[in-house]
Formats: C-alpha cells, sequence, structure tokens
C-alpha cells in the first residue's frame, strides 16, 4: 500500500512539474521576441486570417514559439482583425500585438513612407521632406544647417564629427543619410525625428565596419566622401565599384588630381556626367580638377554595397577608365579601364569611332 501511495505521489509530482514547465514554456513562447526597442513594419492583408498573421508574425521575427501562438490563439477570441500596414516592435508580447490589430489606433498604423534613393544628395532629400511635411525645402535645409541641431547629433552618433560644420561644406549631413525606405508615424512626421530614424539605419549598417574604416587611415568623415565619389562614378552596376574604388585610390596613393566629372557637377548643383573645361575651373573643394585629394565632404548618400566595395577595393595598376556601350548588347554598358592617360586617349577614340561612346 505504501509502495502504491509513493508512486501515486511520484506521478503526481511528474504531471505536476510538466504543468509548471508546460505553463512556463507557454507563457515565454508568446512574450515579447527582444527587450529592445526595434519597429518592424508587418503588412496584413484583407481578408487573412488569424493563423495567417500569425504566420506574418512569424516571418517578421515576432513571435518566440509558434506552437505557444497557435494554442494562444485558440484560447483568445479575436473576431474582428483588421488589414493594415502596422509599425510593431520586438518588445510586444503576442497579446499585445493581437490587441492592436483587433483594435488599431493611428500610432501602430504606418502613414507614411520616406524613400531615400542610393546616390541622392541632401537637395533631392530635402525636396522629400519637404512634400511629407508639407512645408518649404528651405526650412528643411535650414534645419540640416542649424549648429545646435547638428552639435547634438555630433554627441548622439559616433561617425559624425566636427568636420561637418565646416564652412564651405554645402549641406554638413550630406552621405549620412542611409538611403533605404522608412515607415513613419505621426509622432515622426518632423524634420529632427525623420532625420534621426535615416541616422540610425546609418549608425546600424555602418558599426560592423568601424574597425576596416580606421584601418583604412581615413576619418570615418573622408572614407564615406571617397565612398561617394565611387558610387556616382558607379552608376547603378554594382560590380564595377570595387574596380572604380581602386582606380581612385590609385589616383590618390600617387599625389594625382581626382578629376571627377561628378565632383565638379556637385560644386556646380547640376546633375549630369559630362563637364566643360570652363566648369572645371570653378573655385569649390568640392572640385577634384583643382584640389587635390578628396573633396571636403561626401556628394550623395551611399549603400552599404558601395561602402563593401570601397572597403575591398579592387588592387590593380588603373589610373583611368570610362563606360561605354557594350558592343555584344547595346542595351548595356561597360567600364574600360586603361594604366596611362595616352592608352586611354586611345580606348575613349576607339569608342567614339565605333558609335559606342555615351554622349
Amino acid at each position: 500500500m505504501k509502495d502504491k501511495k509513493k508512486i501515486f505521489g511520484i506521478i503526481i509530482g511528474i504531471i505536476v512539474a510538466l504543468t509548471i514547465g508546460a505553463y512556463f514554456y507557454y507563457q515565454h513562447g508568446i512574450s515579447a521576441v527582444s527587450s529592445s526597442d526595434e519597429e518592424v513594419i508587418v503588412d496584413i492583408s484583407e481578408g487573412t486570417s488569424a493563423s495567417g498573421i500569425l504566420d506574418a508574425l512569424d516571418d517578421a521575427g515576432l513571435v518566440n514559439d509558434k506552437l505557444c501562438g497557435k494554442i494562444f490563439l485558440r484560447l483568445s477570441t479575436y473576431d474582428n482583425l483588421q488589414a493594415n500596414s502596422y509599425i510593431l516592435n520586438k518588445n510586444m508580447s503576442l497579446k499585445e500585438i493581437f490587441d492592436i490589430i483587433q483594435n488599431p489606433t493611428q500610432e501602430y498604423i504606418n502613414s507614411t513612407k520616406l524613400t531615400i534613393i542610393e546616390g541622392s544628395s541632401m537637395s533631392d532629400n530635402a525636396t522629400l521632406f519637404a512634400e511629407i511635411l508639407d512645408i518649404s525645402e528651405e526650412d528643411v535645409i535650414a534645419k540640416w544647417a542649424d549648429s545646435d541641431f547638428l552639435n547634438n547629433l555630433i554627441e548622439e552618433y559616433w561617425f559624425l564629427d566636427e568636420s561637418i560644420l565646416d564652412s564651405d561644406i554645402y549641406y554638413p549631413l550630406e552621405g549620412y543619410l542611409y538611403p533605404e525606405t522608412y515607415y513613419l508615424n505621426d509622432s515622426s512626421l518632423n524634420i529632427e525625428a525623420m532625420t534621426k530614424v535615416a541616422l540610425d539605419m546609418m549608425n546600424e549598417m555602418l558599426t560592423p565596419y568601424q574597425q576596416q574604416i580606421e584601418e583604412t587611415g581615413w576619418s570615418v568623415h573622408e572614407f564615406l566622401t571617397f565612398c561617394s565619389v565611387v558610387e556616382k562614378e558607379s552608376g547603378t552596376d554594382e560590380t564595377d565599384r570595387a574596380m572604380i574604388a581602386g582606380v581612385f585610390k590609385n589616383r590618390l596613393d600617387s599625389g594625382m588630381l581626382l578629376q571627377s566629372d561628378i565632383t565638379v557637377n556637385y560644386a556646380w548643383q547640376r546633375t549630369g556626367v559630362d563637364v566643360s573645361i570652363s566648369q572645371t575651373q570653378i573655385d569649390s573643394k568640392y572640385n577634384t580638377y583643382k584640389y587635390t585629394g578628396l573633396p571636403i565632404g561626401p556628394i550623395c548618400c551611399v549603400p552599404i554595397s558601395t561602402i563593401e566595395a570601397c572597403l575591398n577595393y579592387s588592387e590593380h595598376d588603373y589610373y583611368y577608365f570610362f563606360a561605354q556601350i557594350d558592343p555584344d548588347d547595346s542595351s548595356n554598358t561597360i567600364v574600360i579601364y586603361s594604366q596611362t592617360y595616352e592608352e586611354h586617349q586611345q580606348k575613349v577614340q576607339e569608342a567614339k569611332d565605333n558609335d559606342l561612346w555615351l554622349s
């Protein structure tokens, strides 16, 4: 009899232990995936079931345990889940998330999209900010030039320093807003918050490369300046960026002028590629036909692909390059490299003679 009671007690103990373990496992499974504040955009289409929403949340990295999530839904009553583009957070529990989707408020609905394009300039982005905020471009640019605002940003972000305050720089934050699509809620719809969203992303993307950037011997400002020239000179083709970065590195190391037409156009605040001889005479610290070394600051925003290409530039003996129409496919362009100016001129003439020159 005593043995039976003992066995019964052991069984009860196991059941209790398993129940407690299952309870804590379940609670963990439906809890927040992180304690940190990290926003995540989740799009819920019209007609999506609760199970489908759980799948979307899982794909977005907002679910600790999907099985626990399914159990949670069976134990809950959500009969009015709303289709929307939601701004959720990794510090939200599954209950908090489903409560939001059941009864959404404007705070969590993604209502505004800001897209900063790779290779775009601050003047381009001032137009975007102004359109979203329904203010003038001059107001945006004035805020980006405000010394108090800039000094606060310098204190907050490791990659910003007093280089951006140089009076010869056109736009202090040029090159520092990371090109990406950002989803903004109403509380973020002001110049300061929108700027910091893009700077936060730059921080996230740049931090893993901090040591490598230091090893280049350049400041972050100088490195991003170099990257921006490579970005604009490379156009939309990513395959040649490391090669073009190698060309400009060779010129810098040999003491040559960079002679980048793109920097001249930036000095004039104009778009395009070709420049005239007279335009190369502009007295601007951005003009790499007039001043040796790098321009005084970045000339556009750069994506991580260009940053990586510049950190891992191709080592070669080329000092010149130009783009021409691909003779095998007229819808494409190719980059032609040369070691000497004479060779470069000869190849340019050949491209013109064969109607491959990009005018």
